[in-house]
């Protein structure tokens, strides 16, 4: 596939719009969604060195992840595209009272200003969905396994192809009526851009991630679907607390390991080690 440098600086500053027009939003997105942090933050616990490790967090929105991993002992750098994202950062962190290792303003197509070789793990939990030329998402995976140290491990992130499809059938399908060429190219593509809804976005077919990541120098150690057995019907879940909650999880986490699921899981998440 041609790489086409103009197309990715175009989406590069519509996402950048985007995310800076609604960080509050992306802040609060986990607290409705929490079945998906919840499950991913097993999949870290999981595969993660015990702190304090170094993480790079490479699209890592207004700091979710980087400020809980760095409450528990890690040495987190974020970094993102939407200075608004990161200024929320910032002041999250401080409410929490913790300290960030530091904190970036820089393109996953770019990392050339953070060193080589330096990061026990990397998160690459975001930027994957919005890169609608392979090229580019390629670009991005082979940036983060640079900055990875022999041996380290990488999470990446992927909305699935059929999410938006669940996500219409659920809030409007009527808005399917006139559109049904695009929703089949969507389907086809895996690519959204219709400026309606979202901002430009690319949906991974399950069969895609693992054949990606291997070709890009990582060996897989698993792929998650991170809503389970419960996407599309996770609000009661999300309401639950104490024991009835982590069992939720728990089978949420066992499930989302099945490949069966994958498809039906609005994101999945791979894990792997740079060979």
């Amino acid at each position: 596939m041609a790489h086409e440098p103009e197309k990715d600086v175009y989406e590069t500053h519509e996402v950048e719009a985007f995310y800076d027009a609604s960080a509050e939003a992306e802040w609060s997105r986990l607290e409705r969604h929490r079945t998906e942090f919840a499950v991913t933050l097993r999949a870290l616990e999981e595969h993660l060195p015990p702190p304090p490790a170094a993480v790079l967090d490479v699209g890592g929105g207004p700091g979710r992840y980087a400020i809980e991993l760095t409450r528990r002992g890690y040495r987190v750098t974020l970094v993102d595209l939407s200075a608004a994202n990161l200024e929320l950062a910032r002041a999250k962190a401080n409410e929490a009272g913790i300290e960030l290792e530091d904190v970036i303003q820089a393109n996953a197509l770019d990392l050339g200003g953070l060193a080589d070789a330096a990061y026990d793990a990397v998160l690459l939990m975001g930027p994957l969905y919005h890169l609608t030329d392979e090229d580019a998402r390629r670009l991005a995976v082979r940036q983060a396994r640079r900055k990875l140290r022999a041996g380290g491990v990488i999470f990446a992130a992927f909305i699935a192809r059929f999410a938006p499809m669940r996500d219409l059938a659920a809030r409007d399908p009527g808005w399917a009526e006139g559109r049904w060429d695009y929703l089949e190219r969507l389907l086809q593509t895996g690519v959204h851009d219709s400026g309606e809804g979202f901002t430009v976005a690319y949906f991974a077919h399950p069969d895609e991630i693992e054949p990606l990541m291997e070709a890009e120098g990582f060996a897989t150690l698993g792929v998650l679907g991170c809503e389970g057995v419960v996407a599309g019907h996770e609000d009661k879940i999300n309401a639950l607390a104490g024991e009835a909650w982590a069992r939720w999880v728990d089978l949420n986490y066992r499930l989302g390991q099945d490949p069966a699921l994958w498809g039906a899981s609005d994101h999945l998440l791979y894990v792997g080690r740079k060979t």
